[in-house]
């Protein structure tokens, strides 16, 4: 497999985890092709290395494709995609997990919760963008519901037998279930393929194997296309994308939610009023901090 080499990496980076000091290499592969080797630093900052080139490959060809490889990853995919929209991009992420989900009909972790995200600008508007999961539910939800003591749903995951259960350390533990049954099975597997395989990055069972049961975030690889409106439709690129605007009229029309709505109306509230934390996170965090120190 094209990752051999990568994986002899990653395990000298375990004692580790995230390389602090880590300077990503930028490399234009084709005319499109755009792959950053993030030299086993977080995810965010191989995207900024890889941005710009990115952005000028959409526009040179119409479609361009950044493979971020060797990074760590522990934040959702729709910051990178929000920001191509605000290049005028039209983007799409995606990126495999730890293997904590089942797929389809199984029982046993094989994906990760392997998110998709995807932006299109909107002129005057908010971009639309959406980031969720292929996994029924997001892991960190299943956290919170075993740090409150609280029973999960019986359609969220199985326990480490393969048994259905409401147990949410049991589900995590176990493994996770798939939105959709076979369609989000299908969806994980296609991000799998694509941000692992094709760009010669770890799949989701290679990076929890990789953490060796530290518990840590995920290692592996990152795939994002970039397509640019004028590089398809020219100068009447405007006129189409007022045409979309019908579509997210026609949602709003009827009470209806358009995804990703939400944090884009929150965000000035947050950014005017701050975020309520709990007390007992804020003295989890401080308990990590002293073991830390």
């Amino acid at each position: 497999m094209g990752c051999t080499g990568c994986w002899s990496r990653r395990i000298r980076w375990q004692p580790g985890v995230v390389v602090p000091d880590a300077v990503p290499v930028l490399e234009q592969r084709a005319s499109g092709v755009v792959r950053v080797d993030g030299k086993g630093g977080f995810a965010q900052l191989a995207f900024e290395t890889g941005r710009a080139a990115l952005a000028a490959a959409a526009r040179a060809n119409g479609i361009a494709a950044l493979a971020i490889n060797n990074v760590v990853h522990f934040a959702a995919l729709w910051p990178e995609v929000e920001a191509l929209v605000e290049d005028g991009l039209v983007a799409l992420a995606v990126t495999p997990n730890h293997a904590w989900v089942a797929p389809a009909g199984g029982t046993q972790p094989v994906f990760g919760t392997n998110p998709i995200a995807f932006g299109w600008p909107r002129k005057d508007k908010a971009p639309f963008v959406f980031d969720f999961a292929t996994s029924a539910v997001a892991r960190g939800e299943i956290e919170l519901h075993r740090r409150a003591g609280k029973p999960v749903p019986a359609d969220w995951g199985h326990a480490p037998d393969g048994s259905d259960t409401t147990d949410a350390a049991a589900v995590l533990a176990g493994a996770m279930r798939t939105f959709g049954g076979h369609k989000g099975s299908a969806l994980a597997l296609m991000v799998e393929l694509l941000a692992g395989p094709l760009i010669g990055d770890l799949t989701s069972a290679e990076s929890i194997a990789w953490d060796a049961g530290r518990k840590g975030s995920p290692l592996g690889g990152e795939l994002i296309l970039a397509l640019d409106p004028a590089g398809f439709l020219g100068a009447a690129a405007a006129e189409h994308l007022a045409r979309a605007e019908t579509v997210f009229a026609a949602i709003d029309g009827q009470g209806a939610r358009i995804p990703g709505a939400r944090r884009h109306a929150l965000r000035p509230v947050s950014a005017r009023e701050g975020v309520l934390v709990s007390r007992k996170l804020l003295d989890d965090i401080d308990e990590v901090t002293k073991e830390k120190a």
